[in-house]
């Protein structure tokens, strides 16, 4: 049973890159004589909460306490983003920059993605050193510390995160980027998607290397859980207790946008709860597949995962 009593207790701390997924709905009927393209008569657009805050998002939804903490620019979609997450019952301590807001623009025609335009730039230093100032007396308020990471630099400084929350005893779990693992060094979890793990290890030829592959970088970073997320294979966790494998569960893949956030949202409340990761994997597993039948950035329901 999904242990909504025990995750209503819990407060969760969620730092990384945040965002706004933009969407511009529209029809499709007829190719621009300008050029061979569709011209889509946009008839709505809706922001939603993305990256970290997506993640945040989730967790609220989930029925946990939630607090955010990302690097915001003095615009309107910095204001979105801030209205947005207080909607969604997220308490947001965010940091402003000069740089503008992280957008996704994706242009939807009859539920079909046709262009996705990104705004971004990275974060000041002296915006990173303040998320961090913001962070840290944070940690020894909540349960489990969530680092989302999309490499958008506002977790340039994440080792003085963890070690922050190493300090104070405190679970963290990280949504990695790039090759450079090392960066993650003492993490309780890191979950890597399957190209993410292609990154950090390279090419395995069979599970057995996989698995000799995963545990060497787990000793070596001193990580106690690694989940890799691997689409229509499922999930495969490597821990001190051995390898556990888990089949996916999707039964349509519609759009597998946020659908990253929503496994770490849910290993992050199942894990607060005092679930084992071989629990929380089981029940990640299970939001995934449900998440990816949903079209663009969305969340999941306690009674959905029921």
């Amino acid at each position: 049973m999904f242990p909504a009593q025990a995750i209503a207790r819990t407060r969760v701390l969620v730092v990384g890159d945040v965002m706004i997924d933009r969407y511009w709905f529209g029809d499709v009927n007829r190719i621009s004589p300008e050029a061979p393209v569709p011209v889509v008569h946009v008839s709505r657009s809706e922001d939603r909460l993305g990256g970290a805050a997506n993640v945040a998002r989730n967790i609220a939804v989930l029925g946990a306490h939630a607090t955010l903490v990302g690097v915001v620019g003095r615009d309107d979609p910095g204001a979105a983003l801030a209205r947005l997450a207080a909607a969604d019952g997220v308490t947001a301590a965010l940091v402003e920059d000069t740089i503008p807001t992280t957008v996704k623009m994706r242009v939807m025609g009859r539920q079909q993605q046709l262009l996705r335009v990104d705004f971004e730039e990275r974060p000041s230093a002296l915006a990173v050193d303040a998320l961090v100032a913001q962070a840290v007396p944070l940690i020894a308020q909540h349960d489990v510390v969530v680092l989302s990471d999309y490499a958008k630099g506002a977790l340039d400084r994440v080792q003085d995160l963890i070690d922050a929350a190493r300090a104070a005893g405190k679970p963290v779990l990280v949504d990695p980027k790039g090759h450079d693992y090392g960066r993650y060094r003492g993490a309780s979890l890191v979950s890597p998607n399957r190209s993410e793990m292609l990154d950090a290890v390279g090419r395995w030829r069979d599970e057995a290397e996989l698995a000799t592959l995963a545990e060497g970088l787990r000793q070596r970073l001193d990580i106690e859980a690694l989940l890799v997320t691997r689409s229509e294979q499922g999930m495969t966790l490597f821990s001190p207790e051995g390898r556990h494998h888990v089949d996916a569960q999707a039964q349509e893949v519609f759009d597998v946008s946020g659908a990253g956030d929503t496994v770490l949202a849910t290993l992050a409340v199942t894990r607060a709860a005092g679930l084992p990761w071989r629990d929380a994997m089981a029940w990640a597993n299970r939001a995934a597949g449900i998440v990816v039948g949903k079209l663009g950035t969305s969340v999941i329901h306690p009674e959905e995962l029921a």
